[in-house]
């Protein structure tokens, strides 16, 4: 299958200063990731997978070379442009949830779609239904810590779907889950990628996931060490 490109990063280099020694997180880094792909970024401690992850995100700058989000550069947008794209246009779910704890599941869904401009009206009423897809109906004047982490994580996928974006970016969203549980989220984030088209990144070191993605992204010491079909 063939995909339009949504995501692209040209020769991205990523140094940190440590004193005397620059770390290299990255060293020359190419990659083009389709719409609607489904992609694992895999490999051990400190090769790079993790900051690949955060520069994909808008969530850190390279030191050199360009990042593209639907052909914009997003390595030269100030601070405001790129708080805009990520509103908008990714969607994120971390392996420790990052739910508010004093907000219910409702609330936790529906806060993206305030910052975007959402009245209050429709953005409850989005999260409803966000939430009765990823099986959540009963729960959602729940707060996190009635749930169970495998429910905490659907409430964090429900939430990163609210302002309908292109891309959804999972960091270890199966981590901190049981086996059955971990299956259930995969099973899930499988669905939405190929029901609703969503472009899916994970940064992952669950086999399982691997299995399910369309490709797969070796990193090692900085680089992309080889890109394999599933």
């Amino acid at each position: 299958m063939s995909y339009d490109t949504v995501i692209e990063l040209r020769n991205i280099l990523r140094h940190y200063q440590m004193g005397d020694e620059t770390v290299k997180a990255l060293d020359g880094v190419d990659l083009n990731i389709g719409r609607g792909e489904y992609i694992s970024i895999v490999g051990p401690s400190g090769s790079g997978k993790t900051t690949l992850f955060n520069l994909i995100g808008g969530l850190d700058k390279p030191t050199d070379g360009n990042v593209f989000i639907d052909g914009v550069d997003i390595s030269q947008l100030d601070a405001y442009e790129l708080a805009w794209l990520r509103c908008r246009k990714i969607g994120y779910i971390f392996q420790s949830f990052n739910l508010i704890q004093v907000l219910t599941a409702l609330e936790n869904v529906a806060l993206p779609t305030v910052f975007a401009g959402t009245s209050n009206d429709e953005g409850y009423k989005k999260a409803e239904k966000l939430l009765e897809m990823v099986g959540l109906k009963d729960r959602v004047h729940h707060r996190p810590g009635e749930l169970s982490a495998g429910q905490q994580q659907r409430v964090a996928i429900a939430r990163a779907l609210a302002n309908d974006p292109a891309i959804i970016l999972a960091d270890e969203p199966t981590g901190n889950l049981d086996l059955n549980t971990g299956m259930e989220i995969i099973d899930l984030l499988h669905g939405l990628n190929k029901s609703q088209g969503l472009t899916l990144v994970a940064a992952t070191h669950d086999l399982k996931m691997i299995r399910a993605s369309d490709r797969i992204v070796w990193m090692r010491d900085g680089q992309v060490e080889k890109i394999e079909r599933s």
